[in-house]
């Protein structure tokens, strides 16, 4: 018997293993995937059916996934009842088989108590003044508070390290002249600093309290009606994140690993995030890694992996002006989350950003923009962020020869300006595709 409510893993197939550190993937591994809310429908059947053709005709039949649907959000309230947006069955599915993939989820933006998911609302100043149901739909209010369900999955599962790589697909129309010269992974920290979620309203007995705190025992003004937010930064967090960051970058033997943060101001948080990292570089990796400053005075005769860091504002002119001097980012959480879409900005945009959310075991990949509700059902949105999600996530299960597949299919499409309205109207001569026939087209081009 599974250990699941409402919902059944598939009969074939089983789960993908770790063992000694590595992951083990079986031939007709079981993934679950949750297709998400607004356009994740219809991203999600065009993202299966690229993947699925991929590894079909990769290997011949001999290796395939097994899906395995489970819910959050919308399909969670659907599936679960109204109470549930995050329900312990899909927790327990990903820890179980390891590895995961979905679509976008809704993130209310503001001081919210209580969200309606159904319309994406934001509803009452106060638990107290709240309506019991959404003005617009009529639907009872979830009264489970998250601040996001994207950043609660990675809190609980502990996938400390958001993983974002950025680079041109050629054909791709880009804001910048030479958008093949940035080619860079992004490590951002998942877990602490503001994804802590450690913040009082401004008329709160909380912020009252801190702030009279500040004031009297730690002789720190603060400014009568602020709201109060906590930016925790841990020793552990930030090596634990800069380590994994390393390892990619030997692993794929990329020639240098930066560390980006805001030290000058924030001397004991992100300041400490690099000092901790170098202390954790120089006991373990001094036989792989060289400082830049040792290598500035010495050279790198043994061609090791030259650690630096650069202030945060620094690195947005860094990334415009020499991308090419950059291949690993290792960053707190919100420089991470402003650094990651300003490279993709300059590459073609979040609709052809993938990323992926890792801890030591776990791996769930997901696209990186939000839900688009406005063209909900309409299979017009650009899947390709989700679908280079599920390339990195084949190149994690081992299946690099399928990956590659579906990257030369994608490029070789937009090379046939065959692709959907946001790329085709930026494009002479393009043809606008819907989603189902862009998947459609780059499944044609899987040889």
């Amino acid at each position: 018997m599974h250990p699941f409510q409402k919902v059944s893993p598939p009969e074939e197939g089983s789960p993908i293993r770790i063992e000694n550190g590595q992951i083990v993937t079986p031939a007709c591994p079981i993934i679950p995937f949750i297709t998400g809310d607004g356009i994740g429908t219809d991203i999600w059947t065009a993202t299966q059916m690229v993947l699925d053709e991929a590894v079909n005709q990769t290997y011949g039949g001999l290796r395939r996934i097994s899906w395995f649907q489970i819910h959050a959000g919308l399909s969670a309230l659907k599936t679960y009842g109204q109470d549930n947006v995050l329900p312990d069955d899909t927790i327990e599915a990903i820890k179980k088989y390891k590895v995961a993939i979905k679509g976008p989820l809704t993130t209310p933006v503001g001081s919210y108590p209580y969200v309606c998911l159904a319309c994406a609302k934001e509803q009452g100043e106060s638990i107290q003044n709240r309506p019991s149901k959404c003005e617009k739909c009529g639907s009872p209010f979830v009264t489970k508070r998250f601040r996001s369900l994207n950043v609660t999955l990675r809190q609980v599962l502990d996938l400390y390290a958001c993983v974002r790589p950025v680079r041109w697909y050629k054909g791709v129309p880009t804001p910048v002249k030479s958008p093949e010269r940035l080619n860079v992974i992004i490590f951002r920290e998942n877990t602490e600093d503001v994804y802590a979620g450690i913040e009082f309203s401004y008329d709160s007995q909380e912020a009252t309290d801190l702030i009279e705190f500040l004031e009297k025992r730690m002789h720190k003004p603060v400014r009568s009606g602020s709201g109060i937010g906590i930016k925790p930064i841990s020793a552990f967090g930030s090596q634990r994140l800069i380590k994994k960051a390393i390892i990619y970058a030997i692993q794929h033997n990329l020639p240098s690993v930066t560390m980006v943060h805001k030290g000058n101001i924030m001397k004991f948080t992100e300041g400490a995030f690099r000092d901790w990292g170098y202390e954790m570089a120089h006991k373990e990796f001094s036989d792989k890694v060289i400082f830049e400053s040792v290598c500035q005075a010495r050279g790198n005769p043994d061609g090791k992996i030259i650690l630096k860091d650069r202030i945060a504002d620094q690195m947005f002119q860094q990334v415009l002006l020499r991308p090419d001097e950059y291949h690993v980012i290792a960053t707190p959480n919100l420089n991470g989350d402003y650094l990651s879409d300003a490279c993709a900005a300059q590459v073609g945009g979040l609709g052809l950003a993938p990323g992926a959310n890792m801890g030591d075991d776990l791996a769930l990949f997901e696209a990186t923009h939000g839900t688009a509700p406005k063209y909900t059902g309409q299979d017009k949105a650009n899947p390709s962020s989700l679908i280079l999600s599920g390339v990195m996530m084949l190149e994690h299960l081992g299946w690099q020869e399928a990956a590659d597949m579906i990257v030369k299919a994608l490029e070789k499409t937009i090379g046939q300006k065959r692709v959907t309205y946001d790329l085709e109207r930026q494009m002479s001569g393009a043809t606008c595709l819907k989603t189902s026939e862009f998947a459609a087209a780059i499944c044609e081009n899987i040889t």
